[in-house]
């Protein structure tokens, strides 16, 4: 007889030796641990194809550059990637806290009302001085790319810090840089950066935990 999972199991009369019945509860535990397991590959993987892609058809769709699409069209791209990127995260990332209670859930949900607060407040912020600068000013792109970067390395490098992860540290870190280079890259060059830099980014940390899953 078989099991929902069409793993076989003894019949109900007969009772299970010993060994057999760890072999059951080992791998009832291996089944529910890959349903549970948040993989941090997998969403690097999502954010490097959504960066890559995204800023990459942005920068493509500047008068200065190639201009193989209207500048409208890229950036339903950007929002419909950006959205889906967020929303896949936040469905694989609650994954991790199922049947969990006490201080590491509580933590967890901390750290991503975390991000959703910060941006919040970062939003309001650049949508001031947006307003502040004059229509079409090439500062409008660089204020948006440049704190957007800043906080999101920022919450990696805190990130890191809390769960003692190097990898998403330095990913924080790299994040950062790659801020400063989007303002100095100015106007297309910093959606270049977004894309390949940041891209790149994510795509390598993605490709580190593949190779290296744990510390």
């Amino acid at each position: 007889m078989n099991d929902d999972a069409g793993d076989p199991v003894e019949d109900e009369g007969e009772p299970l030796s010993a060994a057999e019945s760890l072999e059951l509860i080992a791998r009832q535990n291996e089944r529910t641990r890959r349903e549970l397991r948040v993989s941090p590959a997998r969403l690097f993987a999502v954010w490097a194809f959504t960066w890559l892609v995204g800023w990459g058809l942005v920068y493509l769709s500047d008068d200065q550059t190639a201009a193989l699409l209207p500048g409208w069209a890229a950036g339903i791209v950007v929002a419909v990637l950006m959205v889906g990127a967020i929303v896949y995260s936040a469905w694989h990332g609650s994954k991790g806290g199922r049947g969990i209670r006490g201080p590491s859930r509580r933590i967890g949900a901390m750290y991503g009302w975390t991000w959703m607060i910060s941006f919040a407040g970062m939003f309001l912020i650049d949508i001031h001085f947006t307003r502040a600068l004059p229509p079409g000013s090439d500062l409008v792109p660089l204020l948006w790319s440049g704190t957007s970067l800043l906080l999101t390395g920022a919450l990696y490098l805190a990130g890191g810090t809390l769960w003692q992860d190097l990898r998403q540290y330095f990913l924080g870190g790299w994040i950062i840089a790659c801020s400063g280079a989007s303002v100095l890259a100015g106007v297309p060059g910093n959606f270049l950066v977004l894309s390949l830099a940041g891209g790149g980014g994510f795509a390598v940390a993605a490709l580190v935990y593949v190779v290296r899953p744990r510390d």
